[in-house]
């Protein structure tokens, strides 16, 4: 069964998320992201996704202690993402609780630091983030667009040795209209035996089953959750 990760995005300390990454379409779905965690724990999930959007935006970790708490309430297995870009705070995430890091920019502004953690943390712990628009991978909290194609720019780190890829399509994250099927189904004719996790517009549980269905070994879910949209009793 395709895995399931629901999302805390953190802002201020809250739990939010945003339209198409857009800091100025913000809505508050919890104001206590532990007691969400919490929640996602109840409900049977095992994994949690959480991303520092205060991090992302000033690319250095800002939400470490929520990220902490949120790890000594749970048993969950939570990848951590938003403003890593220097192995100290790399190491402040794991130090955290973090069982893996998503990393992004640095995959694409520093490849050589990327690869440096990639072989000193190790496959199951990084989690190579490609974020897209367009066809090209975005950056800096999705506030800039590389020269980076999204194919060549897997491509280069599958060979490397990445195994897990989270992959956003910008355009459908937290909009509800479905996620970016063609495009997960790209990657996976081209990498089969990776680790893809999708992300980016799900809007019901009819969404999840057409990834599954695709071959799509991973979603990432939070706006059709926080919405009432995903019925967690037909999923778990």
């Amino acid at each position: 069964m395709i895995e399931l990760i629901p999302a805390i995005d953190i802002i201020d300390g809250k739990c939010v998320r945003l339209t198409k990454g857009d800091y100025d379409q913000k809505t508050i779905y919890n104001e206590d992201p532990v007691s969400q965690a919490i929640e996602f724990q109840r409900l049977g999930f095992r994994r949690l996704h959480i991303v520092d959007l205060d991090g992302a935006k000033s690319k250095h970790i800002v939400n470490d202690a929520v990220l902490k708490a949120i790890t000594q309430a749970t048993d969950l297995t939570v990848d951590f993402g938003g403003g890593i870009k220097s192995e100290a705070d790399t190491v402040k995430a794991f130090v955290a609780g973090a069982h893996m890091v998503t990393i992004g920019s640095v995959a694409v502004t520093e490849p050589d630091t990327f690869l440096g953690w990639l072989s000193k943390y190790g496959a199951d712990r990084i989690i190579l983030g490609a974020d897209v628009r367009n066809g090209m991978v975005s950056i800096n909290g999705w506030k800039e667009d590389s020269s980076e194609a999204l194919l060549p720019f897997l491509e280069k780190y599958i060979n490397a040795g990445v195994r897990n890829v989270l992959c956003t399509e910008i355009s459908k994250d937290g909009t509800l209209a479905g996620p970016a099927i063609e495009l997960y189904r790209k990657v996976m004719n081209q990498y089969p035996h990776l680790h893809l996790i999708a992300s980016g517009g799900v809007s019901c549980n009819a969404d999840i089953c057409q990834l599954e269905n695709n071959g799509i070994p991973a979603v990432v879910f939070g706006k059709a959750y926080y919405e009432g949209k995903i019925d967690i009793k037909e999923l778990c």
